[in-house]
């Protein structure tokens, strides 16, 4: 089956997370991995949240090769949209639908890809790949990739990962450039809480009002903290402009020059800690002056920051008040250094050919199933699925949107790479 047919029919299983029911997705893929030659098994923590590990086995010993990806999606409002979110519709050269790029589309091309090298007869020489189709990554996998790797790390251990987070083609100046996820910056999501005195809203005087202690910290978060370097986007920069300019503003105006898109969706928020208030609460009845308060920030710090450096950023933006910090389930963001064997065959494919295309190493803003197999295994891993047909600034605004949709085209190309890696990076076994 090729991707894009598959794909058509990955969308119409509803998988919106919560509450997922990603059971007949998965049963469906382990159906026709199974019959093509994967040695197929399921972990679930939950009968109806399984998820898939699905092994075609080395004639040696060797790393391992994973292609990962997460079936579940967040939800689809059908009155915003123009078709079925789960029609899986294909009209002009799109595959419509909830998932098409988020990420059912590399569910999809990764299994067509894995499906054709083993019916083909093909075989690693050393080392397994291994096909994991998650469950979960939409609400903290933690029925998912967090719990699979915890869990069961043997089924999926490998040293090299691919994975979602990048892969669109950029073209600047002339060059062809696909985007490479390296890394995601963690998650520092943090609530502030304010307490005062109830009392009538009618006499505002007579109580202490806890939502006007958190003014101050909202009217500040109109700004970020500092920009900051990494050497990740260092090589950014490099590659993009030809040098790393000292002054990050500069650097951020340049890039703005070259491509604006690029630099909103990518280089702006690569470039430091990003902070977004997103929910605020108080008082529960409309004459009822609020006794607490609370407002919920959405904190994005740099790969391997912790807790005190995410606190000492929030604090020079929003200095000192009457309120108190706690984090929200924090993690730690990770990366990969952007070398050896993956780096070197991705480049090359990028290459090849019509492509002709360079790589653009990146962080990504978000967040990933990537994050738990670097954590587990110190595995390499890339986010990587290549896209041309649709520039970044279509791609990434329907992300999670409505009206999400993907070229076939592109499909068909992220089916051509995945059906290229493994026998680059495994070898070929004789039969």
């Amino acid at each position: 089956m090729k991707a894009p047919d598959l794909l058509q029919r990955l969308i119409r299983f509803n998988t919106v997370n919560p509450p997922g029911n990603e059971g007949e997705a998965i049963a469906f893929l382990e159906g026709l991995l199974g019959e093509a030659g994967f040695e197929c098994r399921v972990f679930a923590k939950e009968p109806d949240r399984p998820n898939l590990v699905a092994r075609l086995k080395g004639a040696e010993p060797g790393p391992n090769l994973a292609m990962i990806s997460h079936v579940d999606t967040v939800p689809a409002d059908p009155d915003e949209w123009s078709r079925d979110p789960w029609g899986g519709d294909l009209v002009d050269g799109y595959v419509w639908g909830r998932g098409a790029l988020d990420m059912k589309d590399q569910v999809a091309s990764e299994t067509a890809a894995c499906l054709a090298l083993a019916e083909s007869g093909w075989r690693p020489a050393r080392g397994d790949l291994i096909l994991v189709v998650a469950a979960d990554e939409e609400t903290g996998a933690h029925y998912g990739a967090k719990w699979l790797c915890e869990e069961h790390p043997d089924e999926v251990r490998c040293k090299w990962v691919v994975n979602e987070g990048a892969g669109e083609m950029v073209e600047v100046e002339g060059r062809r450039l696909f985007t490479l996820a390296v890394g995601e910056k963690g998650t520092f999501r943090f609530t502030i809480r304010a307490k005062g005195v109830a009392g009538h809203g009618s006499i505002p005087a007579v109580g202490e009002n806890a939502l006007l202690k958190l003014v101050p910290a909202l009217e500040k978060l109109d700004r970020q903290p500092p920009r900051e370097s990494t050497p990740d986007t260092d090589r950014f920069l490099e590659r993009l402009l030809g040098e790393v300019p000292d002054d990050l503003d500069e650097a951020l105006a340049r890039v703005e020059a070259l491509d604006p898109d690029l630099a909103k969706l990518v280089a702006d928020p690569m470039l430091g800690v990003t902070l977004a208030p997103t929910m605020a609460s108080a008082s529960n009845r409309e004459n009822v002056i609020p006794s607490k308060a609370e407002l919920v920030v959405d904190c994005r710090t740099l790969p391997g920051m912790d807790a005190a450096d995410a606190l000492e950023r929030i604090a020079g933006v929003i200095g000192e008040g009457d309120w108190e910090i706690t984090f929200n389930d924090p993690v730690v963001g990770t990366r990969s250094d952007y070398e050896g064997p993956l780096a070197e065959a991705i480049e090359e494919w990028a290459a090849a050919g019509e492509r002709d295309a360079g790589i653009l190493p990146q962080v990504m803003p978000g967040f990933s199933d990537s994050h738990w197999f670097r954590l587990a295994f110190g595995a390499t891993v890339f986010g990587f699925c290549p896209q041309s047909a649709m520039p970044l600034v279509e791609t990434r605004p329907l992300i999670h949107s409505a009206d999400e949709r993907v070229a076939v085209a592109d499909v068909e190309l992220m089916e051509d790479f995945f059906t290229w890696l493994p026998p680059r990076m495994l070898g070929s076994a004789e039969r």
